[in-house]
């Protein structure tokens, strides 16, 4: 969640670099693509060009030689991974707080959405596109992993943002379902967000057909996996990265009032979502070990951050960066691999010895 909507394009730019990188994008191709926007809807439109740009790539590493040569199968991987990138690049033209609901936001949207199929079609065939009534998303990994997470995005992110989490969690032996719910991604132009986000990820459980799995919430994703993981018994293992404990629609600042007010469908809406926010009476019904990540610079009014719900989740640990930001881009080596190997050893502890309340053991940085 930015808070940063208004004023210059140069600092709504620099508000986002980290976000940007810690997400997989190139901060040299970042700040070129971004310099002398001169206004935010431009800085959307210079990410838009720029994704094209990879798009185009992929085309060229694809067309030349026979696509049975060992030297297509080489330029199928370019071609994929310049889709990959295309996909975050779209999906980041989405965080113009003037794109969103626009048609300039669905399409930046879609566009990120197909450049993720392409790219997952030449990277990884084995991957399966699942969708519900109130989800859709991509399942990756081997067919026979050890454990399954699901990652879930945030107020303005999306399944294509946390790629570096996924790929992670991949190497790691784990499947991996990347997601958008409601208000979210491929799914921001005709639903709503619903702080009901439990039953969103019981109807991702269902369509993965597993009786066990691990979370992990990034923003507010990181408030719907604690709600799930406090309402929803299969979940077995969670993790809350730069997650709100509780939300203050009054105390929260303007620009982050009115993404809200986008993605809910009116302020009326936004209020009563905001509302909801609030783990206090849920945190400790999780019984399932939890990972609270939070960054020391991470400070937004209006909201309370995840110490708290560390303290009150009865298994619950709590990771602080002292210089992370939020979504802790600028310090990835710091939380990334440890958070990725708790949450996998401890599915797997918890897999071979379900009956362990602490399975996953104290987390050293």
């Amino acid at each position: 969640m930015s808070t940063e909507s208004t004023g210059p394009a140069s600092a709504f730019a620099a508000a986002q670099l980290t976000r940007a990188t810690g997400a997989g994008l190139d901060p040299h191709a970042y700040l070129r693509a971004t310099a002398g926007a001169a206004s935010v809807g431009a800085w959307s439109e210079a990410l838009i060009r720029t994704a094209r740009q990879y798009v185009a790539r992929a085309g060229q590493a694809a067309a030349p030689g026979s696509s049975a040569s060992p030297a297509a199968a080489v330029s199928a991987v370019s071609a994929g991974e310049y889709e990959q990138a295309a996909a975050r690049w779209f999906h980041f033209a989405t965080l113009s707080p003037h794109a969103a609901g626009s048609t300039h936001h669905a399409y930046a949207a879609a566009e990120a959405d197909a450049a993720m199929g392409r790219a997952l079609a030449l990277l990884e065939p084995g991957a399966r596109r699942l969708e519900g009534p109130a989800f859709t998303g991509w399942l990756r990994g081997p067919a026979d992993a050890p454990s399954t997470v699901i990652v879930v995005p945030g107020l303005d992110s999306g399944k294509e943002e946390f790629h570096r989490v996924t790929a992670a969690l991949l190497r790691r032996g784990s499947a991996v379902f990347t997601m958008d719910g409601p208000g979210q991604g491929a799914l921001a132009a005709s639903t709503t967000l619903r702080a009901d986000y439990d039953r969103v990820i019981g109807q991702v459980i269902d369509a993965l057909a597993l009786d066990r799995v691990g979370l992990i919430g990034l923003s507010l994703g990181g408030y719907y996996v604690a709600r799930t993981a406090a309402l929803e018994p299969r979940v077995a293992a969670a993790a809350v990265v730069s997650g709100p404990h509780r939300l203050d629609w009054d105390a929260l600042p303007p620009p982050l009032q009115d993404l809200l007010t986008q993605r809910a469908g009116g302020v009326d809406a936004a209020r009563e979502f905001t509302a909801e926010v609030d783990l206090s009476a849920l945190a400790p019904r999780i019984a399932c070990p939890l990972l609270v990540v939070d960054g020391g610079e991470d400070r937004v009014p209006g909201v309370t951050n995840g110490a708290e719900l560390a303290r009150q989740a009865p298994n619950g640990d709590h990771l602080l960066i002292p210089q992370g930001d939020h979504l802790l881009g600028n310090a990835q080596p710091d939380w990334l691999p440890t958070t990725t190997d708790w949450l996998t050893r401890t599915l797997r502890f918890r897999g071979a010895a379900v009956s362990s309340p602490c399975a996953g053991g104290p987390v050293r940085p």
